[in-house]
């Protein structure tokens, strides 16, 4: 092989940024919206775009998939030993667009504007995407040869829970995705306060469980409401309750153990918890709404139908419940919390529908150890500190850690970009170009560290 080191490798990102921006586009273009209900997804039109992609840098793919039209990325660097060391993962799926009137530009279009790629997807998650393929394609290129492999994973179906991407894949071929460690979305956002820089590594992700009420009235002629029961009634209670749940609060977070380095001295406690929060927001408001998340149970109602004519008093009414739990939470603290919140409601029932159970890795491994010191030269500074974090939200992650897979979020965000201004999952979607190429770097520079290159 020729002999090359790893800084004049992650320099040809720079050099090919033009090519990654492309890059970046052209998946943001593919329209792979997942809606949660079949037919959906589309995940293989993506899928087969970043096999032929990569198969330009002689890195061959292969697409497993429960149907035919969501498939499974699955890419495997070619010049490397067989010892399974690290998984780059993502997926192939986006959330749809809720309201195209609000979007300031077409959604699918990934336009350019003011140093940002514009699009459904273009942080969530195919920024990542891009920045995984362009690391392997910069190493492919030039034949760098490791001892231990690597392998790209791109899923479908995370956005509905994985039942036809990571979840199918650990169910019907777990073998895939039996690596030693693993890197995801679901971390790495940096916070600045002064002129000090943190990053939060996503070890861990709380639960979510989806709530499906189900409030039954009687049905009438809307001119006489008196000769039913308007579901309705019990409907509002139950939406009135929700809404104002006091959830019980809790500091057992890891987080919770760091705060002294964002310059809050006070040791958390239930009792002081809120005005700690308080603190934290004054200093950088994502920080704030993070330990938000991170100290309580949330119970969010999402969804609502009912009713079949606009003259009939409704007999049923169907209201769904987004529900996040902390690592120290099961369904029987969620049962409890419902009970309490229905209790007197007549004719309400409910069914627990598990998306995904919390999960957690360890936080000082050597996959950390690389990813501070590939961070640290992607953006150019040393002086980073690290700081384990949960999710408010849930990954793929949580399948690769049933395996025991050491598992991370982080992807690299540059701190010169913010990710609250990033609208996943929302009106106008964005993902900055700093944040795409030290992405890159950084992935590269993780593979380099972790899997031993074979230097001549």
């Amino acid at each position: 092989m020729l002999n090359f080191d790893k800084l004049s490798l992650i320099d040809q990102i720079d050099e090919n940024s033009d090519e990654l921006i492309k890059l970046h586009q052209d998946l943001i273009k593919i329209e792979s919206v997942n809606t949660g209900y079949m037919p959906t997804g589309d995940e293989t039109n993506v899928a087969e775009f970043c096999s032929n992609w990569l198969k330009k840098f002689g890195i061959k793919s292969n697409l497993l998939s429960r149907v035919d039209e969501r498939a499974n990325l699955i890419s495997k660097y070619p010049y490397s030993g067989n010892k399974k060391k690290l998984l780059l993962m993502s997926h192939l799926d986006v959330v749809p667009v809720e309201n195209y009137d609000k979007w300031e530009f077409e959604p699918f279009s990934a336009e350019i504007k003011e140093g940002k790629i514009l699009g459904r997807g273009s942080s969530d998650c195919k920024g990542l995407l891009a920045s995984q393929m362009m690391a392997m394609a910069i190493l492919a290129k030039n034949k760098i040869e490791f001892e231990e492999n690597f392998t790209l994973i791109s899923g479908a179906d995370e956005e509905h829970g994985g039942r036809y991407g990571f979840g199918w894949l650990l169910d019907n071929h777990p073998d895939e995705l039996r690596f030693e460690y693993a890197i995801n979305e679901g971390g790495g956002s940096p916070v600045t306060i002064g002129n000090n820089l943190y990053y939060l590594l996503g070890t861990g992700e709380k639960g979510r469980l989806e709530i499906n009420i189900r409030i039954k009235g009687e049905s009438a002629h809307a001119s006489v409401p008196w000769m039913g029961k308007n579901a309705m009634g019990s409907t509002s209670k139950a939406i009135d309750n929700i809404l104002n749940f006091i959830p019980e609060l809790d500091c057992s977070t890891d987080i919770f153990n760091y705060l002294s380095l964002f310059g809050i001295e006070t040791k958390p406690s239930i009792q002081n918890l809120d005005l700690i929060i308080d603190e934290a927001y004054e200093k950088n408001p994502s920080l704030g709404s993070l330990l938000r998340a991170l100290s309580r149970m949330t119970i969010t109602p999402t969804i609502i139908k009912g009713g079949i004519k606009s003259n009939s008093v409704p007999e049923f009414i169907e209201l769904v419940l987004d529900i996040r739990t902390l690592p120290n939470q099961n369904d029987k603290d969620v049962e409890k919390e419902l009970n309490k919140l229905f209790e007197g409601i007549p004719n309400l029932s409910y069914e627990i529908d598990y998306m995904a159970k919390p999960n957690s890795s360890p936080f000082e491994t050597d996959l950390l150890d690389a990813i501070k010191k590939s961070q640290a030269l992607s953006i150019g500074r040393d002086d980073i500190q690290w700081i384990p974090s949960v999710s408010n939200g849930f990954t793929d992650s949580r399948f690769t850690r049933e395996l025991d897979v050491i598992t991370y979020g982080f992807r690299g965000t540059h701190p010169d970009d913010n990710p609250n201004s990033e609208n996943v999952h929302g009106t106008n979607e964005n993902y900055g170009i700093k944040s795409l190429i030290s992405s890159s770097k950084t992935m590269l520079g993780t593979i380099w560290e972790m899997c031993k290159p074979i230097i001549q």
